[in-house]
C-alpha cells in the first residue's frame, strides 16, 4: 500500500524544468546531449555559448560570425575595465574572481555596453519602420537618413557612431561586415548600421567611424540572439581579455605603477562644496524655494 503522506509529497513537490545541465549518478547531460561523449572535445566554446543562449545548435556560419564578435570584443588595451581589473588584483591578489568581477562591472554605456545599446537601437528602428524593410542600398540609406535626423533633432547620440581612438575608421567594423556577408548573415541590423555609416555626414556635417562595439551589436542582433543578453556576450568576450590582462600583470605589473603615480603625485586643494540644484534645495525651515 502506498503511504498517503508520500503521495502528497510527490504531488506537492516543486518542479524546476531546465534544458541545460542535469546530472545523474553516471552521466551529465547538457542541452539534451551527453556532456562527456558528445560535447567535450567535439564542440568549441564559442559554439557552446551560442547553443546555451539559444538552445539550438548554431550553423557553422553563425558560429563563425559569433566567434568573430567575441574576438573583436575580447580586449582593447588599457581601457578602464582592464585597469580596474589590474588594480583590484594588486589590492587583493587572493581574489582573482574579485578582479575579474571589477572589470566586468565596468561594462556600461561607454565601454562594452555600446554593443547592447546599438543592437537595441537598430532593432527599435526596424520594428518601428512603416511598411516592408528596404531591399537595396538606396532604401536603407533613406531609412538611415531619417533615423539620424530624428536622433539629431532629439539631441541624442546614435549608438555605435564614433570612437575616441579610431577616428578614421575602426578596423574591426569592415572585417565583421565582410565575415557576415561571406556567411550570408548580413541581415537588416547590419544593413541599417552600414547605411548609417554612409549617410550620417549629411546630417551631422562630419564623418564619424562606425565603432567595433556597435557593429558587434548589429551582428549579434542579426544572429537572432536575445536583445536583453547582448551586453552579456560582450562581457563573455571581455572575460577572456581580462584573464589575459591578469596573466600579463603577473609577469609585468602595470597596476603598481598606476597606483604609485596617483599616490605620489596627488596634491591637496581647498574643498569644493557641492551646490545642490536650486529647484531641489530646501530652506532651513523646511520650505522649498520656488
Amino acid at each position: 500500500m502506498v503511504d498517503e503522506t508520500d503521495v502528497r509529497e510527490l504531488i506537492e513537490r516543486p518542479v524546476y524544468p531546465t534544458a541545460l545541465g542535469a546530472s545523474s549518478l553516471k552521466t551529465i547531460t547538457l542541452l539534451g546531449a551527453d556532456l562527456a561523449q558528445d560535447v567535450m572535445g567535439e564542440v568549441g566554446f564559442g559554439e557552446l555559448a551560442f547553443w546555451l543562449a539559444t538552445q539550438r545548435r548554431p550553423t557553422p556560419g553563425e558560429t563563425r560570425v559569433f566567434e568573430a564578435v567575441l574576438a573583436a570584443l575580447a580586449d582593447h588595451g588599457f581601457t578602464p575595465t582592464a585597469i580596474v581589473t589590474r588594480l583590484t588584483y594588486l589590492s587583493a591578489p587572493d581574489s582573482v574572481q574579485g578582479a575579474l568581477a571589477a572589470g566586468l562591472l565596468g561594462g556600461g554605456s561607454r565601454f562594452l555596453g555600446v554593443t547592447e545599446d546599438c543592437g537595441r537601437f537598430l532593432h527599435d528602428v526596424l520594428t518601428g519602420a512603416e511598411g516592408p524593410l528596404p531591399t537595396d542600398d538606396a532604401g536603407w540609406d533613406a531609412l538611415a537618413l531619417k533615423t539620424v535626423r530624428v536622433q539629431r533633432e532629439a539631441r541624442r547620440f546614435v549608438p555605435g557612431l564614433g570612437h575616441h581612438v579610431h577616428k578614421e575608421g575602426d578596423p574591426r567594423t569592415p572585417r565583421l561586415l565582410e565575415i557576415a556577408a561571406e556567411e550570408g548573415l548580413f541581415g537588416p541590423h547590419l544593413s541599417l548600421f552600414a547605411a548609417i555609416g554612409r549617410v550620417h555626414p549629411q546630417v551631422l556635417g562630419k564623418q564619424l567611424p562606425l565603432n567595433g562595439a556597435g557593429v558587434c551589436g548589429a551582428a549579434l542582433a542579426d544572429l537572432g540572439l536575445p536583445m536583453e543578453l547582448l551586453r552579456g556576450f560582450a562581457l563573455l568576450a571581455r572575460t577572456a581579455g581580462l584573464i589575459g590582462q591578469l596573466a600579463e600583470e603577473l609577469r609585468h605589473s602595470v597596476a603598481s605603477g598606476v597606483f604609485l603615480s596617483v599616490d605620489l603625485n596627488n596634491r591637496s586643494v581647498d574643498p569644493d562644496p557641492y551646490l545642490s540644484d536650486p529647484l531641489t534645495h530646501h530652506d532651513t525651515d523646511g520650505g522649498r524655494h520656488g
